[in-house]
């Protein structure tokens, strides 16, 4: 079925009207409890219930954008909306001095999704529908993108941490760097938008109005970004109870509370045999955290003078990069997805993680 196929334009179903209702109510409660200055660990609980009810809106929404464009699109659309609570955090976090936290926390988002999202994708669609075969053209270029970014990525870290001449002046290095990945950026999205392409599945209730998608998509992403900020707020006095490093807390803590809405759209996708509107949302999102977040984040620290951020990672986050880098690459170039291959993402992925365990 090509994408020109015609849909039924409908409105909201009894199930749509519950869930949004349940993600409204839910932000609300979480509002409450914020200003009223509930207890930390009520504080944690109903962010958590409310990130999950705000993602699983989101997922609906992209459901129906995705009956209507190709995967490249939604997986775009879903990964810029997606990226918000990243955002807003990383800037609330530079204003605060806590640069080395953001560095982590982005690289932690990148690890999560590649890593974690990806092979919790695999696994629940390969024991729900059997190995899982996604156009090889589209996966495999948003690899090689990806690849790319991380080298890209990588010249400034070599550079300081070989003490090159270049090394005293990695801030003007990082702004060029930065340039380079926002052009690289706008002329990568044609190609992506146009480079997967898939069957539309027409819903059996018929297929949301683009005013009403835009709109929850809006709604519930930019909520999202509120509530994970709460969710990151309360999770202070379980970084204490569990002994836990703040490298550990924003490499692993915060990724995954910040992405709360693409992990689950894009293992919904898989579990829906949507293979490659999966590693369409899931893979975008880390591209946009290297071609898009860590440029913006260098620029407005140098435009802002808060922070002093650069593209200069510590060695062990510029190795764990590369190894992603080059492990999804030989992943998706088959064009195929298993079980297993998820089974060992998420354990490379727990390996990574329990090495910031300790700071």
């Amino acid at each position: 079925m090509s994408e020109a196929t015609s849909v039924t334009t409908t409105g909201l179903t009894r199930s749509d009207r519950i869930a949004l209702a349940a993600s409204g109510t839910l932000f609300v409660i979480a509002l409450i409890c914020q200003l009223a200055h509930a207890p930390a660990l009520a504080r944690f609980a109903v962010t958590a219930l409310a990130l999950a009810a705000l993602a699983s809106a989101v997922g609906r929404a992209t459901d129906h954008l995705g009956a209507r464009t190709s995967p490249g699109v939604t997986g775009i659309v879903q990964s810029a909306l997606g990226n918000l609570p990243e955002l807003f955090f990383a800037i609330f976090a530079l204003r605060a001095g806590l640069t080395a936290v953001v560095s982590a926390a982005l690289v932690g988002s990148i690890l999560a999704n590649v890593l974690a999202v990806l092979g919790l994708a695999f696994v629940v669609g390969g024991r729900r529908h059997g190995p899982q075969r996604f156009d090889n053209v589209g996966p495999r270029q948003l690899a090689t993108l990806f690849a790319l970014a991380t080298a890209a990525l990588a010249v400034p870290s070599l550079s300081a941490n070989l003490h090159i001449p270049v090394a005293n002046h990695e801030g003007a290095l990082s702004l060029v760097t930065s340039l380079v990945l926002l052009v690289l950026f706008a002329f990568s999205i044609p190609a992506s938008a146009q480079g997967a392409t898939g069957e539309v599945e027409v819903h059996s209730g018929g297929v949301w109005n683009m005013r009403l998608v835009v709109g929850v998509l809006l709604v519930a992403s930019v909520c999202s970004a509120f509530v994970a900020d709460w969710f990151v707020m309360a999770l202070t006095p379980a970084i204490h109870v569990l002994h836990m490093s703040e490298a550990f807390a924003g490499f692993v803590v915060v990724a995954i509370a910040s992405n709360a809405v693409e992990n689950v759209v894009g293992v919904r996708l898989a579990a829906q045999n949507k293979p490659d509107y999966a590693v369409s949302v899931i893979v975008q999102s880390p591209l946009q955290i290297i071609y898009v977040l860590f440029p913006v984040l260098v620029l407005w620290s140098a435009a802002t003078g808060h922070g002093a951020f650069t593209l200069v990672l510590s060695p062990i986050l510029l190795i764990a990069l590369v190894l992603a880098a080059f492990v999804v690459t030989q992943v998706v170039d088959d064009g195929e997805s298993t079980w297993f291959e998820g089974v060992c993402l998420l354990g490379l992925y727990a390996i990574v993680a329990t090495a910031f365990w300790w700071g």
